[in-house]
Order: structure tokens, then C-alpha cells, then sequence
């Protein structure tokens, strides 16, 4: 039985005690990913941020909050992991500060310094043995290019490439492109059903390929 870790969901770098910067994913992907490996036969275990959609009973999952600690749940998580679908939509930037209190309101403008997080599907790259990578590429320009860069850049087998019209959408539409470049399949619809479908392209590529090893 594969067991695959699929991330889902946005993460959540806080301002101060009430404010935070994210990304606007509804985790729906996520949730028929898992959905979809399950049918499958498979075991999933998922890495989820703030989300309200509900994931399969039958699933593992585990609750983050920041890009910090979703790369520390992966981690953790990964190593005895046949596979990675990473469909979390990570907050790219976290505030150099924290406030402890509730930032007021002084009339002035407010300057936020901001760095980076970290990349966890980068660093996932880094400690794989066996596994096999698939991830998701929202871009809102030169879509393939940049999709085809985040993929060597990460060392994925695989990358769904989407565009914004997908965040809280219950449908949408996806190319999924291989290592050189090629678009093996582009499907659109419901999530739950573009979800079996690109478990599908997963199994007949990669799990299966993974097996005859």
C-alpha cells in the first residue's frame, strides 16, 4: 500500500496577535487529492493549514498553522512517505517582527519588513531516497516557464500548473507537465473530480513506475 503525504491548505505568518499574512487557499484541492488516493487504496496522510472543508475520515492529518511548522510536520512525516503531493499554497514571506501587541492605528504609515520562508518542498527534495515529488504551480504568467522552473528548481517528477481563478473555486482547470517539459494531461471541473483524475496520472506514471523498482 503507497502511503502519500499530501500538503493542503494555506499557512498563517502572524503581524501581531490578531493579524497575519496568507494566501487564499480553501484546501478543496487538498481534500480531493486525499479523497481520490484513498479510493485508490492508498494511505494519505495530510499536512493541513487553517482550512474549513473537511478531509476523508479514513486520512491522518495534521494540523499547522505557519510555514515553519508545516516544513517541520513534513520532515517528520516524509521519510516514511512513498510520495509527496504538495497542494499547500505556503505564505511565501513571514514579518522580520512579531508584534506582542495588537498593532494600533497612529495615522502614519506602516513599514513591514518581510523575509522569506522556507521551502519545503526544496527542502523535502533534499532528503528524499525513494520518493516521488508532484507539485502545484499557481502562476499568473508565463504559466509553463515558470512552472517548468519551479519543478528543476525543486526536483519534482511532476507539477500541476494552475492560475488564480482556482483559489475557493469549486472547479478548475490544470495542465500537469513532466520533467522535459511536456504537458502529459490537462483536464477541468470539479475539484473532487480533477482530483481522481490527477491521481490517475500519478498512479499510471509514478506508483506504478515506483513499484516495478
Amino acid at each position: 500500500m503507497t502511503r502519500i503525504l499530501i500538503t493542503s491548505g494555506p499557512t498563517r505568518q502572524y503581524l501581531d496577535p490578531v493579524r497575519f499574512l496568507t494566501n487564499a487557499s480553501s484546501g478543496r484541492m487538498g481534500a480531493a487529492l486525499a479523497e481520490a488516493a484513498i479510493e485508490a487504496g492508498h494511505r494519505a496522510v495530510i499536512v493541513s493549514g487553517p482550512v474549513d472543508v473537511p478531509y476523508p475520515a479514513e486520512a491522518e492529518v495534521v494540523r499547522i498553522v505557519s510555514t515553519e511548522e508545516l516544513l517541520e510536520a513534513c520532515l517528520k512525516i516524509f521519510p516514511e512517505c512513498d510520495g509527496l503531493i504538495a497542494a499547500a499554497a505556503p505564505c511565501d514571506y513571514r514579518p522580520r517582527a512579531v508584534a506582542k501587541h495588537k498593532i494600533r492605528k497612529t495615522g502614519d504609515s506602516l513599514t513591514l519588513e518581510l523575509l522569506e520562508t522556507p521551502d519545503v518542498v526544496a527542502s523535502l527534495s533534499e532528503i528524499k531516497i525513494h520518493q516521488w515529488m508532484v507539485a502545484f504551480a499557481l502562476e499568473t504568467e508565463d504559466k509553463h516557464l515558470r512552472a517548468m522552473q519551479k519543478l528543476e528548481r525543486k526536483s519534482c517528477d511532476l507539477i500541476v500548473v494552475n492560475g488564480p481563478e482556482a483559489v475557493h473555486a469549486a472547479e478548475t482547470a490544470v495542465e500537469i507537465l513532466d520533467k522535459s517539459g511536456g504537458v502529459v494531461a490537462a483536464f477541468s471541473g470539479g475539484k473532487s473530480q480533477i482530483g481522481r483524475k490527477i491521481l490517475r496520472v500519478i498512479g499510471e506514471r509514478l506508483i506504478a513506475a515506483a513499484r516495478i523498482l
